[in-house]
């Protein structure tokens, strides 16, 4: 929204302009061979509507308020991720149910209109309410309360054949979906990730999903508690004997990774940055770690383009539209903000990057937000 085009009695329309100026397909950047299929990759789910107060000292004590100036709203769910790719030149196709009310409409036409994302898989749904989560950021820490009613048909329900598409993300804490394993038959591979169990159960059912996923990409509670292991090291050993490949997602310590085809084994630290929000740098990664898998990366380095990527949207707000455009890495590569026996090691990304990127990127401005 800008103040300069505010009219009287009419209401505010907000910008869906591109925040990513120089985004443009991958294509020939991931060395495909022979004809490439119309999507990189293809994900269904839910989609929320994140809206993300920051700058609060703590969360308020019962019967009290806290005020903060620090308001930010963005697709979240598994728009996080598709954010994240679409943002890094994948083309994206998502599947997904949207409500028919007003959040409902502005996460289409964000992700449609401004982020590129192909909605043609997906549905409006009469009389269904729009999940909402709001997340309270804190301490580089964050508390979530979500709202969602049940999808009156299932979300991963396509209505027909799965498109063609290099890979595919599922989540493996409810039952695969049946075009996942078609895609992988046709060749496409299976990233998976999962989320917290609330219930605290961590059924061990849960891995043997696995035995559909090619790349699987919990954060390391999650490893841990679902294979009973009590190191992030040793959760990765023991899922390894599950998955393909297998990456731990360690936060601010980095993340390690096991390709148990190839018996390569890969650690690599978390960006040194000042982390501002947390929201959705799981999903930065994980998109991350996919361009560079589809890129042909090697393992390390995979895992430090993945690092990368989420270090850098945690520097800003609002969740998904803190996902990195290759004009803002190529603008870290100039910062300075770390030392350059540390940005040498990230030297592999320079011919990933795009001719159109420069060093000064445009952020995408939260849609609701307070203050002038």
């Amino acid at each position: 929204m800008t103040q300069e085009t505010a009219t009287t009695g009419r209401p505010p329309e907000p910008s869906l302009a591109d925040p990513c100026a120089e985004r443009e397909p991958a294509g020939d950047r991931l060395r495909t061979g022979g004809d490439s299929p119309r999507l990189d990759v293809f994900l269904s789910g839910q989609v929320f509507m994140d809206m993300i107060f920051t700058g609060l000292p703590g969360l308020p004590p019962p019967g009290t308020e806290i005020v903060t100036d620090g308001l930010g709203s963005a697709p979240g769910g598994v728009a996080n991720i598709a954010v994240a790719m679409s943002r890094l030149g994948l083309r994206v196709g998502l599947a997904a149910p949207f409500g028919d009310d007003m959040f409902g409409a502005y996460l289409w036409r964000t992700l449609a209109e401004q982020e590129g994302v192909d909605l043609g898989p997906s549905r409006r749904v009469p009389g269904w309410s729009t999940p909402v989560t709001v997340s309270m950021a804190y301490d580089s820490d964050r508390s979530m309360v979500t709202f969602v009613k049940p999808v009156p048909a299932p979300p991963d329900g396509l209505g027909g054949p799965p498109p063609d598409a290099r890979a595919c993300f599922v989540d493996v804490d409810r039952p695969v979906p049946p075009w996942a394993p078609e895609m992988r038959r046709r060749g496409a591979l299976v990233f998976g990730d999962l989320g917290w169990d609330h219930t605290g159960a961590w059924p061990a059912e849960v891995l043997d999903r696995l035995a559909h996923v090619d790349v699987f990409l919990p954060n390391a509670a999650e490893a841990m508690a679902y294979t009973r292991t009590g190191t992030p090291a040793a959760a990765a050993e023991a899922l390894a004997e599950r998955a393909p490949v297998v990456v731990v997602k360690r936060g601010g310590d980095g993340a390690i990774a096991i390709d148990a085809r190839t018996g390569e084994r890969a650690e690599v630290g978390a960006l040194p940055v000042e982390a501002l929000d947390p929201t959705g740098a799981g999903d930065v990664f994980a998109a991350g770690f996919v361009f560079g898998t589809l890129a042909g990366l090697p393992l390390a380095e995979r895992l430090r383009f993945a690092n990368l990527c989420a270090g850098l949207s945690v520097r800003h707000r609002s969740g998904s539209l803190g996902s990195p455009c290759w004009g803002e890495i190529a603008a870290f590569g100039e910062s300075g903000e770390v030392p350059e026996a540390v940005l040498a090691e990230y030297a592999f990304v320079i011919p990933f990057i795009p001719d159109a990127a420069d060093d000064s990127p445009v952020r995408a401005e939260p849609t609701l937000r307070t203050g002038p």
